[in-house]
């Protein structure tokens, strides 16, 4: 019997309106575990070149993976993955809360779901049943009011709610998937593929309980793990500030994104920082399903122009400086506001944060007039502007609304004139709250991501780069020597390249990386000997990084079909360019040279060709996919 999860797979056609339950063996799950690994082979193996990510024949996968569900601290995360409206390739997103242990709890451990329904519908999955029902009166509902009409109609205020907003219902090409109202699926658009198939939600609950295969080692390892995140510091830093607490480190690196990323040094900073929302606005630090950590904001404003609800969270770092430095805002109370307002429409709020950037640099170089943008100032700095953009892409609102909508990349486009120089992206999706010029090798994880720009790649640069305990936490991995933060060496490359498995692996284990090694609470010896406990497998770290290697290859091969190589695996240009004004770093950019050496040797570690990135025969063949060498043949015939 399988240990950890159900070994049941839920289809469902919305066209058709017919379902039905796929029940693979074991060595299909130990083989690619779940989450993103669990999608990759599903959309390889259905999905045809080509597929209009917004047409009834594109794939949305829930994925939960063979640990979800087990109440240690840190696993509970989920995928949802599709190909991508933003980037036109594979499209892959991961949320924390209750959602995903709730899936495991009704009896599945992934939906895959095709078609269009022909009129709004939502899913409810509890104890194994499966019900389609009518959304027509939740369509064009904000994410909050939906979702208690939901849970009031099932008669279970215990209904964990996948749910899409305006944002997706509008094809809003970075539109977001959420749960709780505060924890997203937030990138690639995927709240858009929910949408164009009529799905407003996906409901699940359960009593499902799953069994572990050694209950006692189980429980044991929950209380050293408990233990062990409760005591590391900085899981406690996590604790206090959350991520928010990483607005001054950064800033005093001088590299805090700020003004679209030509600084990295922000003058007031100190009025977004973590200390400052623990300090006013913060209300409780939150939990996702059996964790200790509790990084998780909610804030509270009650009155004024910037009144913000509690159930929607509060903003995280990628937020703040998304709608904050970057835009060179400083009012605290307008990013919560806008946090507040991109979780009720279901927008990612880094995508809106860069695509808000990009068009006040094209404002205040004279690409966007008043009369794109109503009149409204839409210079760096102006917090109605940032909110009066969130409303506008997320209704599609006629102009620049509607331009922002479709992502940085295509609006650059149509725009024209030098804008593609103010769009910073990869692939279409525009670039994480990290600037590489401080972190090198994130340089590699936003070029080769399969997702477009991505910073959890891999584990930060500045985590490595002097001694410590942290250094001591990735030497299972071989890993033994201090590299410089701002180093592109060979040996950063390797760093990457293990690192990347790391991350990958989680995203198929469905782990949170702020719980797991090698920066967070628990060493690899004890998250091996956890997932034994779960499982009853004897695996091994070798093992996991292999299906993390695994995910990543698929993920690959994905892209290489669609037409992606290297020319989509660079970066924008700004990266290059010299960091201005004060701060920690002036004059520092990445260097061309070394980045596309870098890149080069990556492509050569990994076993793909150096000229577009493809995997070899030899390289899927060791990682027991050489059922892919000939897959895109079939797909031609």
């Amino acid at each position: 019997m399988p240990f950890g999860y159900n070994g049941k797979i839920l289809r469902v056609d919305l066209t058709t309106r017919k379902m039905k339950v796929e029940e693979p063996n074991e060595v299909f799950y130990r083989t690619y575990l779940g989450g993103g690994g669990l999608a990759s082979f599903y959309l390889l193996q259905d999905l045809p070149r080509g597929v209009d990510p917004l047409g009834p024949d594109n794939l949305l996968i829930f994925a939960a993976s063979v640990i979800t569900g087990t109440p240690m601290a840190g696993m509970c995360r989920f995928t949802v993955a599709a190909k991508s409206p933003l980037t036109m390739g594979y499209g892959e997103a991961e949320a924390g809360g209750f959602w995903g242990p709730e899936l495991k709890f009704s009896g599945y451990d992934a939906i895959i779901i095709k078609g269009k329904a022909a009129k709004p519908i939502y899913l409810w999955i509890h104890d194994g049943l499966v019900e389609i029902r009518p959304a027509d009166k939740l369509w064009g509902m904000e994410t909050g009011p939906a979702q208690e009409q939901i849970r009031e109609e099932l008669n279970e205020k215990m209904a964990r709610v996948a749910i899409i907003g305006p944002a997706g219902e509008n094809r809003v090409r970075f539109a977001s998937i959420v749960n709780e109202l505060k924890h997203a699926n937030g990138r690639g658009g995927l709240g858009a593929v929910m949408g164009s198939k009529n799905l407003k939600a996906v409901a699940v609950r359960g009593k499902n309980a799953l069994d572990v295969s050694d209950l006692e080692k189980f429980l044991d390892m929950s209380k050293t793990i408990t233990d062990l995140v409760g005591q590391w510091g900085p899981n406690k830093s996590l604790r206090n500030l959350g991520t928010a607490g990483m607005v001054m480190p950064l800033n005093t690196a001088g590299f805090l994104p700020t003004r679209n990323f030509r600084t990295g040094f922000f003058d007031r900073a100190d009025q977004i920082s973590g200390e400052k929302m623990a300090e006013t606005i913060l209300r409780d630090g939150e939990n996702c399903y059996a964790c200790a950590v509790r990084c998780r904001r909610a804030v509270e404003i009650l009155s004024g122009q910037y009144a913000t609800s509690v159930k929607y969270g509060g903003p995280e770092y990628e937020t703040i400086a998304s709608l904050g430095s970057l835009l060179l805002i400083d009012n605290l109370g307008a990013i919560a506001k806008g946090h507040e307002l991109c979780h009720r429409y279901a927008m990612d709020p880094g995508s809106t944060g860069a695509a808000i950037a990009f068009a006040m640099e094209c404002y205040e170089n004279g690409l966007l007039t008043n009369a794109h943008t109503e009149g409204v100032d839409f210079r760096f700095g102006n917090a109605e502007a940032m909110l009066k953009a969130i409303e506008w892409i997320a209704l599609r609102k006629e102009g620049l609304g509607t331009l922002l909508a479709d992502g940085v990349k295509a609006a650059a486009a149509k725009i024209g004139q030098g804008a593609e120089n103010f769009a910073l992206h990869v692939k279409g999706q525009g670039v994480p709250m990290q600037d590489p010029r401080g972190k090198a090798g994130l340089s590699l994880s936003y070029a080769v991501s399969p997702t477009g720009a991505e910073d959890l790649g891999g584990a930060h640069d500045t985590h490595f780069g002097q001694p410590g305990p942290i250094m001591g936490r990735i030497a299972p991995l071989g890993l033994l020597e201090q590299v410089p933060p701002r180093e592109l060496s060979a040996q950063k490359v390797r760093n990457y390249i293990y690192l990347h498995f790391v991350h990958s692996m989680y995203k198929s284990l469905g782990i949170c990386s702020f719980t797991a090694p090698p920066v967070w609470g628990m060493p690899f010896p004890q998250f091996v000997e956890a997932i034994k406990a779960v499982t009853g497998w004897e695996t091994s770290l070798w093992e996991l990084l292999k299906a993390g290697e695994r995910a990543l290859t698929m993920a690959r091969v994905f892209n290489v079909r669609e037409g992606f190589g290297r020319k989509d695996d660079g970066l924008p240009d700004r990266f290059f360019e010299p960091l201005e004004g004060r701060g920690a770093l002036p004059g520092k950019g990445i260097d061309r040279r070394e980045f596309e050496e870098a890149l080069t040797l990556y492509y050569e570690a990994m076993g793909w060709d150096s000229k577009d990135g493809v995997p070899n025969r030899g390289k899927l063949a060791e990682l027991n996919l050489s059922w892919l060498e000939e897959f895109g043949k079939e797909k031609d015939q």
